[in-house]
This record gives C-alpha cells, sequence and structure tokens, in this order.
C-alpha cells in the first residue's frame, strides 16, 4: 500500500492579546492564528499495530514514547472509533521545537486527519473536534490549519475572511535560544491593553500586537535582535513575534524580497514560505 502523507503546517500567531489570567491558571487570549504552506511531515501507512519512528533535523531528542502528542492522538484515535488496526507513523521533524510555532500541536492535527483517510474515517466527523481539543489548546487551530480568531485559551475558534493574507510571503526565523513557555506567560505584566479587531486586513494586524513579545524578550534578548534584523528587510511590511516565542516571523510584500530576506540570516534556522 502506497504511504499516505500530511503536512503539519506550521502555526504562526500574527497577533496575540493577552486579556486576563484566569482563575484556572490559564489566561484569557484573543489571537489570529495563520498557518504556512509548510511544516513537519506525517506518513502513515496500514499496520497490525501503532507504531511512531521520528526522523529528520529536528528529531534529536524527541522520545516515540506514550507521551508523544502523536502517538497520543493515534490511542485516541483507536479508541473514540473503535479501530482495530493499526498503523506506521513517520514524523519527519522540520520544525524547531518548543519554537512557538505550534509544532507538537500541528503534529497530532496531522495524525487526526491522516489517520482518518487511513481508517476510512469521515474528515468531517465532530468527533475529530474532540479529539483535538482533548489533546492541547493550539490543536483544535491546527486541525483547521487555516487562518482563523482565536478566543478562550486559543481553543474557541472564531471564522474569519483572510482573503488579503492568503498566499502572503511569509519568512519565520528562529535562533535555538530556548524561551520556555511557562515563563514567558508569568512574566505578563497583567495588563491588559484591549481586544484584538475582528478585522484581518493588514493595516489591522498591523495595529494588533503580541503582549508575550515583552516577556519573552526580557528571558531572551536575542528576539529583539531577530525582531530588528526582520524590520530592516526590504519589503517586510509586518514583524512580530509568533506565540509565546521564539520564532519571530515577518510577511513580506513579494515572494522575491522574502527570498532575499532569508539570506540575511545563515546562521540560523529560517523558513521562506507562503500563507496557506
Amino acid at each position: 500500500m502506497t504511504p499516505l502523507t500530511e503536512i503539519a503546517y506550521a502555526k504562526i500567531n500574527l497577533a496575540l492579546h493577552v486579556r486576563a489570567r484566569r482563575g484556572d491558571g490559564y489566561h484569557q487570549l484573543e489571537t489570529l492564528f495563520a498557518f504556512a504552506e509548510d511544516g513537519d511531515l506525517i506518513t502513515a501507512v496500514l499496520s497490525d499495530q501503532l507504531h511512531l519512528s521520528i526522523d529528520g533535523p529536528f528529531s534529536l531528542g524527541l522520545k516515540a514514547d506514550e507521551d508523544n502528542l502523536v502517538l497520543r492522538a493515534a490511542r485516541a484515535m483507536q479508541s473514540t472509533f473503535g479501530v482495530a488496526q493499526g498503523a506506521s507513523i513517520t514524523l519527519d521533524k522540520n520544525l524547531p521545537v518548543a519554537a512557538g510555532i505550534g509544532g507538537g500541536s500541528a503534529d497530532a492535527a496531522a495524525t487526526i486527519r491522516i489517520l482518518a483517510r487511513l481508517w476510512n474515517i469521515d474528515l468531517r466527523d465532530p468527533q475529530l473536534k474532540v479529539i483535538a481539543a482533548n489533546l492541547g489548546a493550539d490543536v483544535p487551530a491546527c486541525l483547521e490549519s487555516r487562518t482563523v480568531r482565536g478566543e478562550g485559551v486559543g481553543d474557541v475558534l472564531v471564522p474569519v475572511d483572510a482573503c488579503a493574507l492568503s498566499r502572503m510571503p511569509i519568512l519565520l526565523v528562529n535562533d535555538f535560544t530556548p524561551c520556555p513557555t511557562g515563563p514567558v506567560f508569568a512574566g505578563w505584566d497583567g495588563v491588559d491593553r484591549g481586544a484584538l479587531a475582528h478585522d484581518t486586513q493588514l493595516d489591522a494586524i498591523l495595529a494588533a500586537r503580541n503582549d508575550l513579545e515583552a516577556p519573552a524578550t526580557a528571558l531572551v534578548p536575542s528576539i529583539a535582535d531577530l525582531l530588528c534584523q526582520l524590520q530592516s528587510q526590504d519589503g517586510a511590511l509586518l514583524t512580530r513575534m509568533s506565540g509565546s516565542g521564539a520564532t519571530c516571523f515577518a510577511l513580506f510584500d513579494t515572494v522575491e524580497n522574502c527570498r532575499w530576506a532569508a539570506l540575511s540570516f545563515p546562521d540560523i534556522w529560517y523558513l521562506a514560505t507562503t500563507l496557506r
């Protein structure tokens, strides 16, 4: 049987407004999720049992054990739909780990999609969204992998008109400096700086912000350097950090300017791509 493949599209928070700390320890968020055309790659074929192998440039240190989100997604699919078959799954890890671009969440979401195809489960079945929500706050958005507004802890998804963003060139950069999510959120100053507009035109997104940039930069000063370097590139329209960091990005006016800008980051990870 020919293996099935599914891209785990890189997630980008074009904006991220932190509105309040909640009583359950989480934060009330408003964010605009977007997704790149590229990411990790999931491959799957039918097998008697579930098996996961991990390859790729960022596979070092990742374990194919029961705590891995890919296997957790696969087990949940089996249990929910009563699937007796297994699958041999390969994760090609092309995206940096813990980088604010949804790596693990995107991998879990891609696993749900590919196993639905492999096991003949309707991709429109509402139980897929339930499985995604149980795996993590970003997994439902990654399951859709299209531009969408996120509220709550990012798990309440509100459709938006994103025609103006589709196919826009984007450059992602990350210098591999660790930027742990917990301390970044803990460093938020607690100031509500206002709601995220529902408008998805570029001008509205430019007027938005990422409220986690300041605490992330306090922990990882090189984030400020990356943002400054991105801002200096010809054709850069919007420069911001994604999620809780440390990946930064810039939207560009043309594919050519995006590709030229990538040459300014020869010694760190970068991805020159387009929004879906």
